[in-house]
């Protein structure tokens, strides 16, 4: 379970400000209910430092909220000075961060992504993978879209997405390449009671 140490704010006080930030991630396509559900934090080690507004949690971590769930070896919380958070994700050496979410629009549409880190700003609604990104879109089992690169953002509040070919989220010529996959939809079914002309 947990272990704490340096509280300034309460543990659970903390850990509901913090998840109420962490589940926008995917705001633009998060299923609405999420936010209104139970969060969940585990992890093997909880170190927050009051006087820095800076809460770590280490060891196999896993937040879950409605359909949300993270994992992560790492979470580092900042809390800034206009009351608003910056959520920062690494793991281990060979391993990545995990998030998946239902989206709105469908029974069975999720939205999933990996990366070697992910930064999330709640004041801008801004998450960042970097490193080895892959963000996908799917209908239950099936992937209908696939973005990877160095480095892929999603502004959801412009609705803007942006992919990279390096960590620091600039175009650098000649340094790679970013994927974009998109899957053809099915084809309509064609009315056979309709009268021919």
């Amino acid at each position: 379970m947990y272990a704490t140490r340096n509280s300034g704010l309460s543990y659970l006080g903390q850990l509901a400000i913090t998840f109420c930030f962490l589940a926008p991630i995917c705001s633009a396509y998060a299923e609405k209910a999420d936010s209104q559900k139970e969060t969940n934090i585990e992890a093997e080690l909880s170190n927050s430092d009051g006087k820095r507004n800076i809460t770590t949690l280490t060891g196999d971590v896993v937040l879950t909220r409605g359909t949300l769930i993270v994992k992560s070896d790492r979470a580092i919380i900042t809390q800034t000075a206009d009351e608003h958070m910056n959520v920062v994700l690494t793991s281990n050496p060979g391993k990545q961060n995990f998030f998946r979410q239902k989206r709105d629009g469908g029974d069975d549409l999720w939205v999933e992504g990996v990366a070697d880190r992910i930064e999330y700003d709640d004041k801008t609604e801004l998450v960042r993978f970097i490193s080895k990104a892959r963000v996908k879109y799917l209908e239950g089992k099936k992937v209908t879209q696939e973005q990877e690169g160095e480095f892929l953002s999603y502004d959801s509040l412009n609705d803007v997405f942006l992919a990279t070919n390096t960590t620091t989220g600039t175009h650098v010529p000649g340094a790679g390449r970013v994927k974009l996959t998109l899957q053809p939809k099915p084809a309509k079914p064609v009315n056979m009671n309709t009268p021919a002309k």
